[in-house]
């Protein structure tokens, strides 16, 4: 049995001679896990590929040639670091307690930094898993509505004014999907749902890569310049660079959900090692398919690239194809929506609805009455709250590009600190600084540019 981990099914035959092995999240009981490397990958792409991959053109234009592939590499390794550092805080030993799991980053953060640390850690974090589902209903609703303007365009002509009414509608359908979708227990169950999502946004990165190969042939030209679009200010180049620096880093991490990845992971090998094999390949993936979307749009329009060359009709033709892509974001987002607000049932069920009744429902089957209300309420809001105030996306991404460094870097780093116990000022120490310190100054950086676009684009 490894010591970094290895304490799944073959640690419960041990515990004898290790002590007791304990959830940290308390009362919860022992669940059998059986997740692989592959489980964990489909939940990880379905989390970090999403919709924003065909947005990713407008960054690399706005870096250039050089500064946008650059950006990506980059960010691509940040994630790297940061995701092994969280993947090696799943199991602690404590002298008290014995083997001790943390089932989710609120609980891993109270046990190594304490309660102070874990409450303003577990304010921001469900703040940006409630806001993520926010813009995945948001999102879904402008999928939908580009499947009803790809199909007027080609019937009524590229310049065709196409309105399409209100998203309300959409967002109301995505809402009732949710509804259905959120009563699946855990993630112990969501394998399935995740490999789906996954083959989901591979199929619409095709598309906009194979769009943008198609496009770069019939222009018989590489378009795009080494310092990406020019500008009529250096003062406005330099809020575009970091809206698109913004875009390239958030479109990264997955720790908010890491350690619930990893907690459905079996074991040996110990869970750990499989978390961080998981993450490296999925990380190799998506930052391929970043750089192909990215890197080929920016290659077929130049200075002309749209925000999302789905969305934001860069492509017409086919028709069909444009529809089908959107199609495959909508249901992608379906699994997206779930791996980003499970961490939230999670904690729910195992701190309110443990002595919730059940009744039976169809039969021999039985639905906890406190996990329907509860969730039910939950996708209302997130519903009522898109419908309500659709301009909630850029603000989520102004709050996100705030809470970025603290919650994807800072307690990371302080975790690994205090659970290896590195001496102060040490090569070590001051190594793991020097990367929470660069991470801290771009994501400043991003974060201005982001209040730049959001207040810009309401004054404009």
């Amino acid at each position: 049995m490894g010591s970094g981990g290895g304490d799944g099914d073959g640690g419960r035959q041990a515990q004898p001679l290790l002590g007791k092995l304990s959830e940290s999240s308390s009362g919860e009981h022992l669940v059998k896990r059986t997740g692989t490397v592959w489980t964990a990958m489909a939940h990880i792409i379905t989390a970090v590929i999403g919709s924003g991959v065909l947005s990713l053109a407008w960054s690399v234009a706005q870096l250039g040639w050089v500064g946008g592939p650059a950006a990506m590499v980059f960010f691509a390794g940040v994630t790297a670091v940061q995701s092994s550092l969280i993947a090696d805080c799943y199991i602690s030993h404590d002298p008290e307690r014995g083997v001790v799991r943390n089932r989710s980053y609120v609980d891993a953060v109270r046990l190594y930094l304490g309660e102070k640390s874990h409450l303003f850690c577990g304010f921001f974090l469900n703040f940006s898993l409630f806001g993520t589902g926010v813009v995945y209903t948001l999102t879904s609703a402008t999928s939908m509505r580009a499947i009803q303007r790809a199909n007027c365009y080609h019937k009524e002509g590229h310049d065709a004014p196409c309105s399409v009414g209100g998203d309300g509608y959409y967002m109301l359908l995505f809402g009732l999907a949710q509804v259905v979708l959120s009563q699946i227990p855990g993630f112990h169950e969501m394998a399935g749902l995740s490999v789906f999502a996954a083959v989901m946004s591979f199929f619409y990165a095709f598309v906009g890569v194979g769009l943008g190969v198609a496009k770069v042939i019939a222009n018989g030209v590489i378009m795009g310049g080494i310092g990406g679009i020019p500008m009529v200010s250096t003062t406005q180049k330099v809020w575009r660079v970091s809206q698109a620096l913004g875009d390239i880093l958030f479109a990264y991490p997955f720790s908010l959900v890491l350690l619930e990845i990893e907690d459905t992971l079996r074991s040996p090998p110990p869970e750990n090692e499989t978390m961080k094999t998981a993450t490296r390949t999925s990380i190799v993936i998506t930052a391929f398919f970043y750089l192909c979307c990215g890197c080929l749009g920016y290659a077929a329009f130049g200075d002309g690239t749209p925000g999302n060359l789905l969305t934001g009709f860069g492509f017409y033709e086919p028709y069909w194809l444009i529809g089908l892509a959107n199609l495959c974001i909508v249901l992608h987002l379906l699994g997206g929506y779930q791996v980003y607000t499970q961490p939230v049932f999670g904690f729910a069920d195992r701190h309110f609805g443990g002595a919730a009744a059940e009744v039976p429902v169809l039969g021999a089957r039985r639905v906890n009455v406190f996990r329907l209300c509860f969730r039910t309420a939950y996708v209302a809001a997130t519903t009522a709250l898109a419908v309500w105030f659709p301009y909630f996306n850029e603000v989520i991404g102004l709050l996100g590009a705030f809470t970025f460094w603290p919650l994807a870097i800072y307690f990371p780093v302080e975790m690994y600190l205090k659970r290896n116990k590195v001496t102060p000022w040490t090569r070590q120490w001051l190594a793991i600084h020097g990367f929470s310190s660069v991470c801290l100054l771009i994501c400043a950086f991003a974060s201005v540019g982001s209040a730049v676009g959001v207040f810009g684009s309401e004054t404009s």
